[in-house]
């Protein structure tokens, strides 16, 4: 029997040209698949009244290592410096497999919260196999849509960040992707989760590229951030290596060369840009409008809930607000008009949806309100004081909104926020979160 929603009378923002806008518009939904957008339209379904609410497709994060959401906010004044030192050779390991499925659990359950209807999962603490079991089993029970990134372990810093020489297990990953992941049409899929060179030796870079390309699923690697890695010329290191592909998701990019971003857009490799941690921690300016000019479609992430929120709304406004700052001071200093190629709110919230199922290998299904794609929705009420009276509401979005706002989420055609309030056993995440944080600080304090 076909289950049918229709959202109704909402401001439709359906970021695909050919769709357009609706200021008041009707989206169809039928076994979770988006099939229809129009200013009205009748069918027998569930009825959900959009009236007030501005309606969009669901935000996509690229990059956000899921599993420190049990150490929130340990290190809210770390560079990246710091950060290697206090959550990679500290916390991570001290990791079991229960820390890591309730740190799963409930970062998930945090981005369904915020509107994140997409997830790149990028998992670098697979201690043992059964870590990314417990991942992978916490993403499932969510219902968010997410691409699981298969990383390395994380049980001492000088074993896996300097000059690395273990590579990430290869017959663990087979044993994932049988398990797991035997179709690439589900809810989840498996991408790598490489460090790259600089960080490891060839050796092992050579042999973790071709595992993904053997199992022919996509890689995502950190590059260019922060003094150090953005000397190792990572990028231009992987062409030497005959290595650079379109399969490949670059992280960060803060400190590319001229040659490094047109090798990266001439391989049709893609970029995610986290610019909360990059300004705050130290990474380097977040390259948004750099990534554009080599003709590149850069998508935002969130990265580390170590230190900076976990929502898209913080990461739209820091890379709105970092790069027009930028430009403002290059333009000041020469003493000429800005750029007419300003960045506009309008540019954020498609950097923020379609921009990121596109680098998540996804566009096919999510980023959009378009008839065929699966139905990854979300509504954002309107009426609040900090939204309303709404004058533009790409803007109402990408400027006012927070998460408070959040009042409907769907993924893949499934109502996992309603009236504002997660459909998930939400008492239970925080509880298991919460005795894993207790048990990490326990577990951090027997070591000192």
């Amino acid at each position: 029997m076909t289950h049918r929603i229709l959202l109704r009378a909402g401001h439709v923002l359906s970021m695909d040209p050919a769709v357009g806008d609706l200021p008041k518009g009707d989206v169809l939904i039928e076994d979770g698949r988006i099939a229809a957008v129009d200013r009205e339209i009748g069918a027998d379904a569930e009825v959900l009244d959009m009236t007030g609410r501005i309606v969009i497709p669901g935000f996509v994060d690229t990059h956000r290592h899921t599993w420190e959401a049990s150490i929130r906010n340990v290190a809210p004044d770390a560079t990246l410096d710091d950060y290697f030192v206090d959550i990679l050779d500290t916390f991570a390991p001290l990791y079991t497999p229960e820390d890591v499925y309730a740190a799963n659990l409930a970062g998930a359950l945090e981005c369904l919260n915020a509107g994140i209807t997409t997830l790149v999962d990028w998992s670098h603490i697979n201690n043992t196999p059964e870590h990314p079991d417990a991942a992978i089993r916490a993403l499932t029970e969510t219902g968010i849509r997410a691409q699981y990134a298969y990383g390395s372990a994380n049980t001492s810093l000088a074993d896996y960040w300097f000059e690395s020489k273990i590579a990430i297990p290869g017959d663990d990953v087979r044993r994932v992707r049988t398990e797991y992941f035997a179709s690439d049409d589900g809810l989840l899929t498996l991408a790598l989760a490489t460090r790259g060179p600089g960080f490891c030796v060839n050796d092992v870079v050579t042999s973790e590229w071709a595992l993904a390309r053997e199992l022919d699923i996509p890689i995502t690697v950190h590059v260019a951030m922060g003094r150090l890695a953005g000397r190792f010329g990572m990028v231009k290191q992987l062409h030497d290596l005959g290595l650079l592909g379109p399969d490949t998701t670059y992280v960060h990019c803060c400190y590319f060369s001229e040659e490094e971003w047109r090798l990266v857009a001439d391989s049709g490799g893609t970029v995610s840009i986290a610019p909360q941690v990059e300004t705050q921690m130290g990474h380097g300016w977040p390259p948004v409008m750099k990534a554009i000019e080599h003709g590149l479609r850069p998508s935002l992430s969130i990265d580390v809930v170590t230190t900076v929120p976990g929502d898209m709304f913080t990461q739209i406004r820091a890379a709105f607000g970092a790069e027009r700052a930028r430009v403002n001071a290059a333009s000041w200093q020469a003493d000429v008009p800005v750029s007419d190629t300003m960045l506009t709110a309008r540019q954020m919230l498609e950097i923020a949806t379609r921009n990121g199922a596109h680098v998540a290998g996804l566009e096919d299904r999510a980023g959009s309100l378009t008839p065929g794609k699966r139905a990854d929705v979300v509504a954002i009420d309107a009426t609040a004081l900090n939204v309303a009276p709404v004058h533009d509401a790409a803007a109402a979005v990408a400027l006012s909104a927070d998460v408070s706002n959040v009042e409907t989420v769907i993924v893949d055609g499934v109502v996992r926020k309603r009236d504002g309030r997660l459909t998930a056993d939400v008492a239970r995440a925080r509880r298991l979160v919460e005795e894993s944080r207790d048990r990490l600080l326990a577990a951090k304090e027997a070591r000192a």
